[in-house]
């Protein structure tokens, strides 16, 4: 009589922790935020953003969350008349890809927001940016 209640039971507890094809399909999403700094020129830049472009292709969209936070010399890869970058930026934005400029670095080289496309937001710094996201769970990204 026991093996006989033991087996529906054991039965019971396996479909309840069984998984669905949905849900074994479901990646988890990763956050990645990448830090655009010291590139070094427009070539730079140009290659970063062919890298995130790759990852994308690789890795799919659906599993990653990029955001670019751009200071100090690199915030001219964000410029919306940066032959270099500024079609990569539109494609990756519409891939999903966040930009954030640095308003600290936008005062120093004397750009105002009508220089950007409408696909990058603003921040107050770059560096504390980068650091806040990564307290909240998103991994580095130096390319």
């Amino acid at each position: 009589m026991i093996k006989t209640t033991i087996i529906p039971a054991m039965l019971f507890l396996l479909c309840c922790f069984m998984v669905t094809p949905a849900q074994a399909v479901e990646p988890e999403v990763v956050p990645f935020v990448v830090q655009l700094t010291r590139t070094g020129d427009n070539f730079g830049q140009r290659r970063v953003f062919m890298q995130i472009d790759k990852v994308l292709n690789e890795l799919g969209e659906k599993n990653l969350h990029i955001e670019v936070v751009a200071y100090e010399d690199d915030i001219h890869a964000l410029l919306e008349n940066n032959e270099e970058t500024s079609q990569l930026l539109v494609k990756l934005a519409n891939r999903g890809v966040r930009f954030k400029a640095c308003r600290i670095s936008m005062k120093s080289w004397g750009l105002e927001e009508d220089e950007f496309p409408l696909e990058v937001e603003y921040i107050p710094a770059g560096a504390v940016e980068v650091i806040r996201l990564q307290m909240q769970g998103y991994k580095y990204w130096r390319p």
